[in-house]
């Protein structure tokens, strides 16, 4: 299905340097741990919100909340990032993610007869993805930092060609930036992970936002790209 609204994909596009040292110190093993804690709960949070929103037959608010919402939070998010309140906007602003995809999987589960498979899969690659990638950027000595200004370009490119798409009913256009768009998740999550392991990210409130838009943007393309390879109607 070439859906082009499923290209309106969102990200967090701000970046730091990282340490050299590839051993991780016990700030790092602390936001570690916090942000993994962090973003556990906020993917159950999500997938409740995304379970109501299925549940209750809601539509998809369309691109232009979309954005506002998700910009809209992840500016007040960062903006309270250092407080307690940063807490509560990020289930706010993954509990609103949650809403917008519930109509994206239900839409799914019903043009395809093998709709629920087609979710399923693409659940489990990027589960299996995001364990793999997280374990090789905690454990690997290899630098990634060099992949910050690259993934920073990349992403802002295919967030304007997926309007270009939305915007011009361009299908091919839309299966070509979610395909980019799945490769540049999994750099991010290599990147983010070792901002973290390597001392360049000590918020943890904002590491758990750049992973958690990763795992999103990541499921929402491989379920797109599924569907076009394997859908049946």
């Amino acid at each position: 299905m070439n859906d082009p609204r499923h290209q309106a994909r969102v990200h967090a596009a701000t970046y730091t340097g990282t340490a050299s040292s590839t051993d991780i110190d016990d700030d790092a093993r602390r936001v570690l741990r916090n942000t993994w804690n962090l973003l556990a709960m906020t993917l159950l949070f999500s997938a409740g919100t995304a379970a109501l929103s299925m549940s209750q037959g809601w539509s998809h608010p369309g691109i232009l909340i979309t954005l506002v919402g998700y910009f809209g939070l992840l500016f007040l998010t960062m903006a309270l990032r250092n407080s307690a309140w940063g807490l509560v906007s990020v289930f706010a602003l993954t509990g609103f993610m949650g809403l917008t995809l519930g109509p994206i999987i239900s839409s799914y589960i019903s043009v395809f007869s093998n709709g629920s498979e087609l979710v399923i899969s693409a659940f489990t690659a990027t589960a299996v993805a995001f364990v793999a990638l997280s374990a090789f950027a905690v454990t690997t000595k290899k630098d990634f930092s060099f992949m910050g200004s690259f993934l920073f370009a990349g992403i802002l490119v295919a967030f304007l060609a997926g309007l270009g798409a939305y915007f011009f009913q361009l299908p091919a256009l839309s299966l070509a930036v979610s395909a980019i768009f799945a490769v540049l998740m999994c750099g991010l999550i290599l990147f983010q992970t070792q901002q973290i392991v390597r001392g360049g990210e000590r918020n943890y409130i904002m590491a758990t936002v750049t992973l958690f838009v990763s795992i999103y943007n990541l499921f929402t393309s491989l379920l797109h790209l599924f569907g076009f390879a394997f859908g049946e109607d």
